[in-house]
């Protein structure tokens, strides 16, 4: 055993032992943290607007600031994006972490001097946790790489600006540095075919250890070693033992992994955001993600059936179930309050709690990491009817996961045609392209070969009727959804044509 790899075991137990303290006393870690936060927040100007000067518990938090969601708080963001201090969190934010926006472009999600740290430690201990748990330590001589977008950053205001991955990659601990990889000449190549046969390039000779990134793109990765080696991803890199993930749920992907691999390796699972890191997997023979209690992150919780009621209940920690879906609110050192960041989550445990990710608050499709919402989807849709004429009757979206054969995977659409357009090719076209345009996750997967363009598929006439019949909500108040992030419904569609 290396010095580095016996000194990653002491870390490990000794961080451990300080994650286990703050999960064993949940509910005081976070009355700290909710206390902390109203108190440094006070005189900003969202503190002002909202009396946090006389916030003395959650229920006065309830009465004085309702739930917000990105659109709703884009007033004050503007405002910081303008280059004004302390609107939503004391002084300037350190970065903003750019997304797509759903109504009104992009997103300037604030990343400050206290909420950074956080990011980076959650990633961190999430690994030493791995350690702890397992024993395992080894990996830490081999090569670490991370997936990730450009660190290469704008600017507004005297303020830098990225998607998160990129911001990320500043951080890097300094005992990392020799280890991680690709380089950073190779990490700021934006074309995303270029920077993966880059990287094929970089790490065929070296060894190994920990691969990390969202799935899809891992995938991709994975296939071109394949392609230039002719050898299974295991047999090229016979130390690689840990795959670390996020963004989206593993298990579709699992199966063709361990093809690739030619093996099982050790897997952990984050759930990181631009507005905070959440949760990550701390044990590798429990199901569900330890949530970050201690992380400047006070939580409030929603059942998701309650959600658009006209005054759902807002739950602490104390009042959740097991097995529930709650969308999950969070106020942070961000400058984030009561915010509603759009996730559905599930306890799978209360002592300590962890959580897993259930989907979203609104329909949509993320299998890729691609976020698209049902706005997209029918704007698309609006567009491609008002440039050919076509009319329809009923649409909706799946993905396709695993086509067939060597086809990269795509976005189905299901339409029932009251008149087709001339041109069903050039009409698709014109869907795809006003979501490349509306959404820049779309975009980059399919720049970056990892989708191709959807496709459609055509349903006779009646056929979603039929289908609403079948399960028993034909009529009445019940809607057919206009996308999902499965092919529940889109397997019974296809029963129908």
């Amino acid at each position: 055993m290396s010095i580095k790899s016996f000194a990653a075991k002491i870390f490990a137990s000794h961080i451990r032992k300080k994650i286990d303290k703050w999960a064993a006393n949940p509910h005081d870690t976070q009355q700290k943290v909710f206390d902390e936060l109203i108190k440094t927040a006070r005189n900003t100007r969202f503190g002002k607007d909202h009396d946090f000067g006389e916030i003395r518990s959650h229920a006065d938090f309830v009465q004085k600031v309702p739930v917000r969601d990105y659109e709703e708080l884009k007033n004050y963001v503007d405002m910081m994006v303008a280059g004004k201090e302390d609107i939503l969190w004391p002084g300037k934010p350190l970065y903003y972490a750019k997304t797509s926006g759903t109504t009104s472009g992009a997103k300037y999600i604030p990343l400050t001097k206290e909420s950074m740290p956080t990011h980076i430690n959650a990633a961190r201990n999430a690994i030493l946790c791995y350690i702890a748990d397992t024993g395992k330590s080894k990996f830490v001589d081999g090569k670490m790489i991370f997936l990730q977008g450009s660190p290469e950053l704008d600017e507004k205001n005297g303020v830098k600006l990225g998607r998160l991955s990129g911001i990320v990659a500043h951080y890097v601990p300094g005992y990392l540095q020799k280890n991680r990889m690709p380089s950073w000449e190779t990490n700021c190549i934006d074309d995303w075919e270029r920077k993966v046969d880059a990287i094929v390039e970089e790490t065929l000779p070296e060894d190994m250890s920990v691969i990390s990134g969202i799935p899809s793109w891992v995938q991709m990765y994975f296939e071109r070693l394949i392609d230039k080696t002719g050898k299974k991803v295991g047999d090229i890199f016979p130390n690689f033992d840990l795959f670390i993930y996020g963004g989206v749920n593993y298990e579709p992907y699992r199966s063709k992994f361990e093809t690739l691999i030619g093996r099982k390796v050790d897997s952990i699972e984050l759930y990181p955001a631009s507005e905070g890191f959440f949760a990550f997997q701390d044990k590798q023979d429990v199901k569900g993600m330890l949530l970050q209690l201690d992380s400047g992150m006070f939580y409030e919780f929603i059942k998701a059936d309650e959600f658009y009621s006209e005054n759902p209940e807002r739950l602490l920690l104390k009042d959740v179930e097991e097995g529930v879906n709650y969308v999950m609110i969070i106020s942070s050192t961000a400058g984030l309050w009561a915010y509603n960041i759009g996730d559905t989550i599930q306890f799978t445990s209360l002592k300590p709690y962890r959580v897993i990710v259930s989907g979203r608050i609104k329909h949509f499709i993320s299998a890729f990491g691609e976020h698209v919402i049902a706005k997209e989807v029918e704007e698309a849709m609006q567009d491609a009817v008002a440039e050919t004429g076509a009319e329809i009757s009923e649409f909706t979206v799946a993905p396709q996961i695993n086509p067939d054969g060597e086809e990269l995977p795509y976005h189905e659409w299901f339409i029932e045609f009251e008149q087709e357009p001339e041109d069903l090719n050039r009409f698709a076209d014109i869907i795809d392209k006003s979501l490349q345009k509306q959404n820049s996750y779309y975009l980059d997967l399919i720049k970056g070969n990892i989708l191709q363009r959807l496709k459609i598929t055509k349903i006779p006439r009646n056929g979603f009727q039929d289908y609403m019949k079948s399960i028993g909500k034909l009529g009445g108040q019940n809607k057919l959804p206009r996308l999902s992030n499965d092919r529940q419904i889109a397997d019974k569609l296809k029963n129908i044509i």
